[in-house]
Formats: structure tokens, sequence, C-alpha cells
């Protein structure tokens, strides 16, 4: 089974390679990305519309979280291996993330959030959070396709 991927760096990059973003990159960029990936491996396997919806959130929730408490994204790379999608959204914090209970919520007042992260568990297989050796951290989500 082919496989299908994509890098967008945030940083200006040489003229070659994968596809690259020297904009910031937001929530709707990578989820053009994943799309992009998904359909073109999808012309050799079968792909659920249900589960692609699902991967497309979780690369949105990812890349926002990345700029709300993240302090932006430095790096997404999207890969499709087989069945499924592997989301990596890197950015600057060392902070992990935490799930805020539905009280929390309730005494945070105004301040919306804390639904982004329990849905990216949700959603997917498996979520791996690996510090960066340079600083930050990337967090990598694999959804399946079917």
């Amino acid at each position: 089974m082919r496989e299908a991927h994509a890098t967008l760096p945030v940083a200006d990059p040489p003229d070659h390679g994968p596809v690259r973003r020297t904009s910031p990159c937001r929530p709707g960029d990578v989820r053009e990305a994943v799309a992009r990936a998904v359909s073109e491996q999808c012309r050799t396997a079968q792909c659920d519309a249900d589960a692609l919806s699902d991967a497309l959130l979780v690369a949105s929730e990812l890349t926002t979280n990345a700029i709300l408490h993240g302090g932006g994204v430095t790096e997404v790379r999207v890969d499709v291996t087989g069945p499924s999608v592997r989301v990596s959204v890197s950015d600057r914090s060392d902070e992990l993330p935490v799930t805020r209970t539905a009280a929390e919520r309730a005494r945070g007042g105004r301040r919306p959030g804390g639904h982004g992260w329990p849905i990216v568990c949700r959603l997917s297989r498996d979520v791996l959070v690996a510090d960066l050796p340079t600083g930050g951290k990337c967090i990598t989500a694999v959804v399946p396709l079917s």
C-alpha cells in the first residue's frame, strides 16, 4: 500500500521537499493538508467519510491548541499509512495538554475552551506527546480512516 504525507513547516524553507508553508499555519491549512493526503491515499484504498471528518476535526483541534496554548505552530506533518492518518503538530511550549473537568469549565466563567483535547483523545486511536530537543513539543494523533 502506498503512503502519502505532507510537511508544513512555518519557517522559510529551501525550495525542495514536501509541501511547505512560509506563513503561519491556521487550522484550515492543516485540514487542507490532511484532506489532500487522505484523498491521494484513498485513490487506492477505502476511506470512510465519517472517519475523514474525525481526522479533519483532530487536525483542527491540534492546530488551534498549539496556537492558543502552545505559543504557535512550528511544524505540521501529515502521514497516511494504510488505514490511518497520523497528524503531528509541533509548538513552542513545553507545557503538557490538560483536560479541564466540567466543573472547572463552569467555574471558568466566560473563558471558553476545554473541549479540544478530550475530542482529540476520543477520536484518535493513539496520541503521543513528545518533547522536542530544541524546546517545545510535538503532539501526534493517529486517526483510523475506516
